[in-house]
């Protein structure tokens, strides 16, 4: 809901789909079934996706692993700037994009921009061999964001070109299978008969100090594997 109100204009768009999805305590930004609400989309004849986190940072890097584009959006003046650097996200983006480029804040988004700019030489050569730009928008004033999706499209033809874009969809498609695996083992453990009371009972254990983390996984495992 909260998203709708804020893309007022995109919620009428009949060609527009604009869905919430909460996180369900999963890391990476995104929802654990985000994967398949993309393909989902894109069988519904979407041809544009786009994928919000709900706030990139140190473990929410997921959502790198589902898209063709990624989008680093920051603000000028909030000490975003040294947090894209410090946590490593720069280096993942294919563009950042200083938001808010209005008004008296026309000055601090030129000097993010350049700090942005000159941080990029920190980094090597991504894999792609595209080199992230830089820009300044405002969705208050309607400016910038031509020249964002302009960037999107050359991206997109420049990976396309190169062979890139196939392959990161194939790197893509192998991610998936694993996480279906993973998220499968995962549930087949937790609801395995006698799991659950196992677990309780070493938890007490480790509460009375009386085994380490390492041998209560090491015999819940065990006893897993047993059955």
């Amino acid at each position: 809901m909260g998203d709708k109100t804020r893309m007022e204009i995109l919620s009428q768009d009949p060609d527009a789909f604009i869905r919430p999805s909460p996180s369900g305590g999963s890391l990476g930004g995104v929802a654990r079934k985000t994967r398949e609400t993309i393909i989902l989309c894109e069988a519904a004849g979407f041809d544009t996706i786009f994928v919000e986190t709900v706030g990139v940072g140190q473990s929410e890097t997921a959502v790198h692993s589902m898209v063709d584009f990624f989008l680093l959006l920051m603000l000028a003046g909030a000490g975003d700037e040294l947090q894209g650097i410090k946590r490593g996200i720069m280096e993942m983006a294919d563009a950042v994009v200083i938001t808010k480029a209005d008004g008296s804040n026309i000055h601090r988004t030129e000097i993010a921009k350049s700090e942005f700019t000159n941080a990029l030489h920190l980094y090597p050569p991504s894999e792609s061999g595209w080199i992230p730009k830089i820009l300044t928008c405002s969705a208050r004033d309607n400016k910038g964001l031509d020249e964002v999706w302009d960037t999107i499209l050359s991206n997109l033809n420049f990976t396309k070109k190169s062979g890139y874009f196939q392959k990161n969809r194939n790197q893509q498609a192998i991610a998936r299978m694993f996480d279906c695996i993973h998220d499968s083992l995962k549930s087949d453990f937790y609801n395995h008969p006698g799991i659950a009371e196992k677990i309780e009972e070493y938890k007490k254990k480790l509460l009375r100090h009386e085994i380490s983390s390492y041998r209560a996984a090491q015999i819940i495992l065990e006893d897993y594997r047993k059955k």
